[in-house]
């Protein structure tokens, strides 16, 4: 099964990487700056588990567009931009692929599919979840955190969680992949809060005043899911309902009870982190601004998630756990 890559950064390349090294046929589109050097050094791509290897020049099959690429009648393409730059990207898509091509969305956020139909209404767009933390390190791609990718059931797309868990990339296809997005979205909200505190992952999240943060973005989205009659499906090991509270406690019950929340890769930031030092727009708008926009439609506000924005829309900041709490009112 051909692949096109739509976005070969962190997920992209991890996954184009994971398909490519298991014998798939694999094609990157991605800025030229990273296309020279994976053309210069190839891809290594690692995980937490203890797979690595190396995919040496010449294995992958490249493009700055996609209209420089043969699309066979099987081809699939996986779209790995950030949210901001879905419609941008559907564009060019439609410009290059056939009708009906399938159009698999790996992105955080839960408005890219609709953002996918709108631009290119004459593919297949398919909505997915992608759980874990990946880190690129020039052409090194490391997943940090476990968990297993989620498709939508689609007649298009049906082999897809076979070819993908046979790749060394766990999958399962669910038949509404909507709650299971949210229930990500949940998780995705720490990523502004591991951004503006400057630290790894997991050490972030063994101080309390920044999950306390992370709890109060949390609280606000389950009670705006509540009134939207949406349902977050479960995918970390703490149920949806109660991760607010297990986020709350002390620092000694929280680590003694989230152990498999924390097992993470001790060099692990979130993408956020990665943007702010890089300069880059960040994906804010498609976490603490998809829980206002959800929070607004049903009469509600989400003041927290609101204060985040601001702060992710101004100057860099790095913050203490007090500091941040203070910034959001808690």
């Amino acid at each position: 099964m051909p692949f096109i890559v739509m976005g070969a950064g962190a997920i992209g390349l991890y996954v184009g990487g994971r398909l490519a090294a298991a014998g798939q046929d694999v094609a990157l589109v991605g800025r030229p700056r990273i296309l020279d050097a994976l053309a210069r050094d190839g891809l290594r791509v690692s995980d937490l588990d203890g797979f690595d290897a190396h995919l040496p020049p010449g294995r992958l099959r490249l493009a700055d567009t996609p209209d420089a690429l043969a699309f066979a009648p099987d081809t699939v393409v996986l779209l790995c931009v950030k949210g901001g730059g879905t419609a941008q990207a559907a564009r060019a898509l439609a410009a290059a692929c056939p009708a009906g091509l399938p159009v698999v969305s790996l992105q955080n956020g839960v408005e890219n599919v609709a953002r996918i139909a709108a631009h290119a209404p004459a593919l297949h767009p398919v909505g997915a979840m992608v759980p874990y933390n990946v880190v690129l390190r020039g052409t090194h791609v490391h997943r940090a955190t476990t968990g297993r990718i989620h498709l939508q059931r689609d007649p298009a797309t049906a082999p897809l969680a076979g070819v993908f868990s046979a790749a060394g990339l766990d999958a399962l296809a669910v038949d509404d992949i909507q709650p299971v997005q949210w229930g990500k979205l949940l998780l995705n909200l720490n990523n502004p809060v591991n951004a503006l505190s400057d630290l790894p992952l997991r050490d972030e999240l063994q101080v309390r005043d920044f999950r306390i943060v992370f709890a109060a973005l949390q609280s606000e989205a389950l009670r705006a899911m509540a009134r939207a009659g949406i349902r977050p499906a479960q995918v970390a090991p703490v149920p949806p309902a109660l991760l607010p509270h297990v986020l709350r406690l002390p620092d000694v019950l929280f680590t003694r009870l989230a152990r498999r929340m924390l097992r993470i890769d001790p060099a692990a930031r979130s993408s956020m982190w990665d943007d702010l030092e890089a300069g880059r727009p960040t994906e804010i708008d498609d976490l603490c601004g998809a829980v206002m926009r959800l929070a607004a439609a049903h009469g509600l506000r989400a003041p927290c998630n609101e204060r985040m924005c601001a702060l992710l829309a101004g100057p860099r900041q790095r913050l203490t756990g007090a500091q941040m709490r203070q910034a959001l009112g808690l």
